[in-house]
């Protein structure tokens, strides 16, 4: 040990420090504590504490709230050795110094004053510090570091140092942590540093993944369209629309009303979110308080329209001869004579011209062959009064016996009569004919015809030659008011396109049957639950329930017409549920000539699986004009139309339009008791609809337009060189723009939005090309639709030969005073060959111009927009 006790006291060669806890100085504050009495007293709060840290300045630090030891030895001020209070080694360490350190008193809360030496002589010494077990205890501590320290030495500005006994007590509030403020300031730099590349890392990858992310996401992609198919498939069963039908069937109120308001519940169950119910008030026709009649003036005899005497009728019959009305037909007694029109035609209207006056005569004409617009039309210009209406048994479907039975008819082409201008101007639809439908048997007894039946043939209606014509009363009461009819639309949205409608119609007139509404809420219920599973269509389908169809389809014309600027820029097809079974022998489906491949594709491929087990008849599309609903977007908008449906008649020419005799109609659980022909007509549809909803490119194809007119010009006789040529080059076109456009657009990698839309908007409006101004009554003004007959023909080129023919027939009735009148009228007949040819080619090249257009714009379109 030194003699110097400066040198031994600062630099505090103690065997502590290898124990973790610094050596402490406590510099009391005040040299009148140190001589205080009472060794536990506490610190003044202006006291401090020195603390050490090997290589590091000494710091001062506030000594406020604690107390010495109670063994506090006031006469003696040194280091103290301050270990494990658990006894663990102690462990002298090596402290090396690199200089003088100047203790650096902080007086914050009093200022020192020194009135001793000053402390900066006070350096500090290398010291050795020889290691030394510490599991023992050991002797003593050396007397020699308990003798005091001189003052003159030792003493601080104001008090002396003194070491602190070993104490728990005091270690336990006085030990602090023990790294020095280097070290924390370098854990806290690192940390910095750390947090900072953590955030430009974190920072980076958000940057990295936000510039490499597209800002347009990618299309979902769709489930296969065949498994899509599947499903909705599987989900249509017989079951199910039996018991839509029986839901249907068994409202106590049978009115319209009462029905729209049923389906609109129904679909807004089912998952419609947008459903509209909407009324017109129009002028329907309805029959009178009492039946129709025709008398016998000779026999005095009454007969109703179904051919029983008025004086057997019974109280049951009254709604069944209340039924069978023209309407719209005008109303009075006339008194005639019968006359065999047969059919109508200008031949048969020759023939009964040159035997008798038909001035305010009373025709007897079959349906068939010809709209009976047009045909009512021609008999009202021969001067004729009165019309009866029957259907010749040879006509009727097999195994159908209506001998007894009588019809009804409209004879308006579509919409509100009330509305002026509508119907008069548009081709008839009221007349100044005296109408009836009456039953076969009864015809067969105006006409004094023969038996029909000569073993398996079957002889047509006919008044033998030279048979005296029957003198008749023709009665017809029918009353006309204004009514209420409501139409249900429900809409589902279409995600890409939207504004592109697929329009699905039925009826709900309450007399003739549910079976229609039934397979509609069908396939909203199947093409809902797919949207459920997560399938969403391309395009809107807009399902549609028209009110007042029987009596012309008034509900979708006026529908129509007062969205007919938005359906005729975002309408795509109409798919008519109009009567979808109405027989059990023929599946008939009628398409326009865009839709003819699609509408085979469908019924080739459920025919497959035919109700019938194999026995099922092939094939059956035509692009015939047929009455219903379809009529005005056909005829109107030129919409693509395509509808399935069983019948019961025959497909041939004189069987065609029989379709226009609305029967009392039979439920559909009569005529189809398992309903698997109401299953196979949904299915058929639904595909129809996923295929026109759901495809990139509307599975429409004009080459089949180009055939079409192609194959209607066949009788070169009446056709010119220039309309063959068009025709031809028309062909061209739309074989390279189907093959060349749309086979390319229908690649998943070449399937460019904007592309694909502005194809499908020609492949849209190539139809609309082939709307006429006007043509007779009846005639559909779509050129593309054609009327029945052996040979495919322009429908108003059948028309205009016949109305030469009927100019020649007419011009015989004229008075002698009007004969001037009557030449103006053969030169304007004669012209009308003319005139319609004109009208087709202008359609023609019309539809080619078109197709170039389209041509052009696409082959000007950027290809590296994908």
């Amino acid at each position: 040990m030194r003699e110097n006790g400066e040198d031994e006291t600062i630099t505090g060669r103690s065997r502590g420090l290898s124990c973790g806890v610094p050596p402490v100085l406590l510099v009391p504050a005040w040299s009148s504590w140190l001589s205080s009495s009472s060794p536990s007293s506490r610190l003044p709060s202006s006291a401090f504490y020195l603390r050490y840290s090997p290589g590091a300045a000494l710091a001062l630090r506030p000594f406020q709230t604690a107390y010495l030891p109670q063994h506090f030895n006031r006469d003696i001020m040194a280091y103290r050795k301050v270990c494990d209070a658990q006894g663990g080694p102690l462990v002298s360490e090596v402290l090396h110094c690199s200089g003088g350190l100047d203790l650096d008193w902080d007086l914050d809360k009093e200022e020192l004053q020194e009135p001793g030496p000053s402390m900066d002589r006070m350096q500090m010494q290398h010291v050795d510090c020889q290691r030394s077990g510490c599991s023992d205890p050991g002797p003593d501590p050396d007397p020699e570091l308990m003798e005091p320290i001189q003052p003159s030495v030792s003493v601080s500005p104001h008090g002396r140092f003194e070491r602190l006994q070993e104490d728990p007590n005091y270690i336990s509030h006085f030990t602090r942590t023990p790294g020095h403020k280097g070290q924390r300031r370098l854990h806290c730099f690192l940390l910095r540093y750390f947090l900072a590349a953590v955030a430009l890392f974190v920072l980076g990858l958000l940057i990295g993944w936000f510039t490499h992310t597209p800002s347009v996401k990618p299309p979902v992609p769709p489930s296969d369209s065949s498994d899509l198919l599947e499903e909705l498939l599987r989900g249509i069963t017989a079951d199910k629309i039996d018991a839509l039908q029986r839901s249907f069937s068994s409202l106590s109120d049978d009115s319209e009303e009462a029905r729209a308001r049923y389906l609109f519940r129904q679909w807004v169950g089912l998952g419609l979110t947008d459903v509209r119910l909407s009324n017109y008030t129009v002028l329907l026709s309805l029959p009178g308080s009492t039946p129709n009649t025709i008398t016998d003036r000779s026999s005095h005899q009454c007969f109703l329209p179904n051919g029983i005497p008025c004086d057997q009728r019974g109280p049951k019959d009254l709604p069944k001869q209340q039924f069978s009305y023209a309407a719209y037909s005008a109303e009075g007694s006339l008194q005639g004579e019968v006359v065999d029109v047969q059919y109508g035609s200008v031949d048969d209207l020759r023939r009964a011209k040159d035997s008798v006056n038909l001035t305010n005569q009373i025709a007897v004409v079959k349906l068939g062959q010809a709209p009976l617009l047009y045909k009512l039309s021609l008999l009202s210009e021969l001067g004729f009064g009165g019309v009866l209406i029957y259907i010749d048994p040879c006509d009727a479907p097999p195994g159908r016996h209506n001998w007894n039975q009588a019809f009804r008819v409209t004879l308006n082409p579509g919409g509100n009569p009330a509305i002026a201008g509508v119907s008069r101007e548009a081709g008839g639809s009221l007349t100044s004919l005296l109408v009836q439908p009456v039953s076969a048997i009864l015809a067969k007894t105006l006409l004094s015809s023969p038996s029909t039946v000569q073993g398996d043939s079957c002889i047509p209606l006919a008044m033998p030659p030279n048979t005296e014509r029957k003198k008749i009363t023709l009665t017809v009461g029918n009353q006309q008011s204004y009514k209420r009819i409501y139409n249900v639309v429900g809409y589902l949205k279409g995600r890409r396109n939207p504004d592109r409608y697929v329009l699905v119609g039925s009826r709900h007139d309450s007399d003739l049957g549910g079976g229609a509404s039934a397979i509609m809420n069908q396939l909203i219920a199947a093409l809902t639950e797919q949207t459920k599973r997560g399938w969403v269509p391309d395009r809107t389908t807009v399902f549609c329930s028209w009110g007042g169809s029987a009596l012309g389809n008034i509900g979708s014309y006026e529908w129509g017409k007062d969205n007919s600027v938005v359906l005729q820029s975002s309408a795509v097809a109409y798919v008519s549920l109009n009567s979808p079974v109405r027989g059990t022998e023929t599946l008939r489906a009628t398409a326009s000539p865009t839709l003819l491949q699609l509408t085979s594709d469908i019924q080739r491929r459920q025919l497959l699986s035919c109700i019938r087990g194999g026995n099922c008849p092939g094939p059956n599309v035509s692009s015939l004009q047929l009455p219903g609903d379809v009529s005005f977007f056909a005829n109107q908008l030129a919409v693509p139309t395509m509808e399935f449906a069983f019948e019961q008649t025959k497909a041939e020419e004189t069987t065609s339009f029989l379709s226009e005799a609305q029967f009392s109609v039979e439920s559909p659980g009569t005529l189809d008791p398992l309903f698997k022909f109401h299953e196979t007509i949904a299915k058929m549809t639904a595909e129809a609809i996923l295929r026109l909803v759901n495809d990139p490119v509307l599975p429409f194809y004009p080459l089949d337009i180009a055939l079409d007119v192609q194959n209607k010009l066949k009788d070169k006789s009446v056709v010119l060189s220039s309309l063959l040529s068009s025709a031809s080059s028309l062909r061209d076109h739309t074989a390279f723009f189907q093959s060349e456009t749309m086979r390319p657009a229908n690649d998943p990698k070449e399937r460019d939005p904007s592309h694909v839309r502005m194809l499908n908007d020609v492949l849209r409006d190539l139809e609309k090309s082939f709307i006429i101004p006007e043509t007779p009554p009846g005639v559909y003004r779509n050129l593309l639709y054609s009327l029945p007959g052996k040979t495919p023909q322009f429908s108003i080129l059948r028309f205009s030969q016949e109305a030469i023919l009927h100019c020649n027939v007419t011009s015989k009735v004229e008075h002698e005073g009007v004969k001037h009148n009557s030449a103006n009228k053969e030169v304007l007949c004669h012209s009308t060959m003319n005139q319609s040819l004109s009208l087709i080619l202008r359609a023609i090249r019309s539809a080619e111009r078109l197709v170039c257009f389209g041509l052009d714009l696409f082959e000007n379109y950027p290809s590296d927009t994908i």
